[in-house]
């Protein structure tokens, strides 16, 4: 069966207070019908009209207002963005389904409305008119001034030139540029196409139900003092109902004098107690230690969080790294894992399904804490270690005791609660040809589509 990417739409929308929104739609063609939603070559786009943050998803050719929907544009400044590869031949997923064959990517579909997983009640600021912002301080001021209820949306428009950071090193050196959220709720933070930040984004205290889709964070200074995107809880509280959404997220793999992989901070990390959390269709890469979930090994509030379609590539370790509470790892792309991948620790549990991995070290590990964690694996693209070889998967024994890692590729307990939301999961081969064409910010918010 032979497929290949065409271009059936070029589109213009107008959303609001948004610039007009080019809509380029990717289908699959091949010999035989294709079933369900899918439309046919030749036919009308596979998706129509545009979705609104909180609200629901348009009918095709409809549009509805947005509060946090970026319009198609240039890509995102900073960083190596890697060329989409071309699409394969093979199976279809259907509803609860996996497919073993293959298959490729249909199509980049409508941005999705509402998170899927555990932060699934996310709405953010909702529908109320974004203001604008171009500087952190900007920002700042706008949140400082928000009553904190009622819904805050900000479209952030400020750039930063990442080639004019010559060493890298020198950011660590650096003081540390944050943007507090913190004790407000139902905001969203919505970066412009082609915007880049050079601070990191702190949500902390009783600040719920917030959102930040389509910005780059890249090269921030401060060291160990500056995540790109911090959830933490407080004394008085902690944050439930968050959305990391299509955003780009880096630094460098440079190991600094003084500094060695504390040169930068985490790129996602989640402390103390913040629940209920999705990390989607994001493009994390180049990067020492990514996501941290769970501060300490004394860190045991229950977290719930859901990783789907992000990519992870050219990184150091943490793919997340979890302590305690119960991970989604669904649909993700992991590529050049060079220390070690999802590291489930201190009971622990993560249910790791459907994901690609290749040219990785210790992709499924439990190391370097007093107690061990659990995984389940679930129709990832490696079935067992027969398949190691094929995907250049490798591993190092860990120094901690106790540890493990999945050498065995097998299940070590099922995973414990129900997820209380539904899902189709792709099929894995469709994350290695299409995802890069959603992933990350610049793309519109699309979606991946697969057969």
């Amino acid at each position: 069966m032979k497929h290949s990417f065409k271009i059936l739409a070029l589109r213009s929308v107008t959303l609001g207070y948004l610039a007009t929104l080019p809509l380029i739609i990717f289908a699959c063609s091949k010999t035989d019908a294709p079933t369900g939603n899918e439309s046919t070559i030749g036919g009308a786009a596979v998706q129509g009209g545009t979705t609104a943050i909180g609200g629901t998803q348009s009918t095709t050719g409809a549009t509805s207002a947005s509060a946090g929907l970026s319009s198609i544009g240039t890509t995102s400044t900073g960083g190596s963005t890697a060329q989409p590869s071309s699409s394969s031949t093979g199976g279809k997923v259907g509803t609860g389904g996996y497919s073993p064959l293959g298959g490729g990517a249909a199509a980049t579909g409508a941005a999705e409305s509402t998170p899927l997983g555990y932060g699934q009640s996310t709405t953010g600021g909702g529908l109320v008119t974004a203001v604008e912002a171009n500087t952190m301080a900007t920002a700042q001021a706008l949140i400082d001034a928000y009553s904190g209820t009622g819904g805050l949306v900000i479209k952030y428009t400020g750039t930063f030139d990442f080639t004019s950071i010559t060493d890298p090193c020198v950011q660590y050196t650096l003081a540390a540029q944050t943007l507090e959220i913190k004790r407000v709720s139902n905001i969203t933070i919505l970066g412009a196409d082609g915007s880049a930040a050079n601070f990191g984004i702190h949500i902390a205290s009783t600040s719920n139900n917030i959102i930040v889709r389509n910005m780059t964070f890249g090269l921030l200074p401060g060291g160990g003092n500056a995540d790109a995107i911090s959830i933490e809880g407080m004394s008085d509280g902690a944050p439930t109902n968050i959305w990391i959404d299509h955003n780009e997220l880096f630094s460098s793999m440079a190991d600094c004098a003084g500094a060695g992989d504390s040169s930068f901070d985490g790129l996602i990390d989640v402390k103390k107690g913040a629940d209920n959390i999705t990390v989607s269709y994001n493009y994390l890469h180049d990067h020492h230690k990514v996501s941290l979930n769970g501060y300490t090994d004394t860190d045991d509030l229950v977290r719930h969080i859901t990783f789907h379609h992000n990519i992870f590539e050219n990184v150091g370790s943490r793919t997340p790294l979890q302590r305690h509470g119960y991970s989604h790892v669904l649909n993700n792309y992991f590529n050049q894992i060079t220390v070690s991948g999802i590291n489930v620790r201190m009971s622990g549990y993560s249910l790791i399904e459907s994901n690609y991995f290749e040219n990785s070290v210790n992709p499924v590990t439990s190391r370097d804490s007093t107690a061990l964690g659990f995984w389940e694996l679930r129709n990832n693209n490696i079935a067992g270690p027969s398949d190691f070889a094929t995907y250049n998967i490798t591993w190092s024994a860990s120094t901690s005791t106790p540890s493990k890692d999945a050498t065995d590729w097998a299940t070590t307990a099922a995973y414990p609660v129900a997820l209380g939301y539904n899902y189709t999961a792709d099929n894995p081969q469709c994350l290695k040809d299409g995802l890069r064409q959603a992933a990350g910010a610049g793309k519109g918010l699309v979606t991946l589509q697969c057969h």
